[in-house]
């Protein structure tokens, strides 16, 4: 991996635990990223979004006073997020299964558990850039789409019609 992968890519790390941050830093430098900024809670992370404006989020779940799970809800939902397309990789210590199937219903793009590594990290970092899902609207989901591959359909199909809205991110 070229040492320069990440040089024009804007991160927000967004952790209450200074060492995590420092060592997430690190990591993404080491593989050519830049322009990082860093934020201890979710407060913070709706400050640094709005004025950074940054192309990737790496969150973790529980900080005080807003935690990962109600950012990601304001990213998502909010008429003031500048930004809802924001690929959001969560990153934390709270790996249950719940855990993961509750982020992945947030619209969270990725989940990395703690403690990471650099191979993990870049990993998660090149899902959401070279393979990036497309955002879908179904009420009351918006977030990434949460199908990883598709899946054979071997039965008659007994659903009803579907609202679902397939958006793409205008803004880039």
């Amino acid at each position: 991996m070229a040492t320069g992968y990440l040089e024009k890519v804007r991160f927000l790390i967004v952790d209450d635990n200074s060492f995590s941050r420092q060592i997430t830093r690190l990591i993404l430098m080491q593989f050519g990223a830049r322009d990082i900024v860093e934020a201890a809670d979710g407060i913070a992370a709706q400050k640094e979004t709005c004025s950074f404006k940054p192309d990737i989020i790496l969150l973790d779940w529980v900080m005080s006073p807003m935690d990962g799970v109600e950012f990601v809800r304001w990213l998502r939902e909010s008429e003031d997020s500048p930004s809802p397309f924001t690929p959001v990789i969560m990153v934390t210590s709270y790996s249950h299964m719940s855990n993961i199937m509750q982020a992945r219903d947030l619209g969270v793009n990725e989940f990395l558990a703690k403690p990471i590594s650099a191979k993990s990290l870049l990993m998660r970092i090149k899902a959401v850039i070279e393979k990036p899902r497309q955002f879908v609207r179904a009420n009351p989901y918006f977030g990434p789409d949460r199908r990883r591959r598709p899946l054979p359909h071997r039965e008659e199909e007994r659903r009803g019609p579907l609202d679902l809205q397939f958006e793409d991110d205008v803004s880039q």
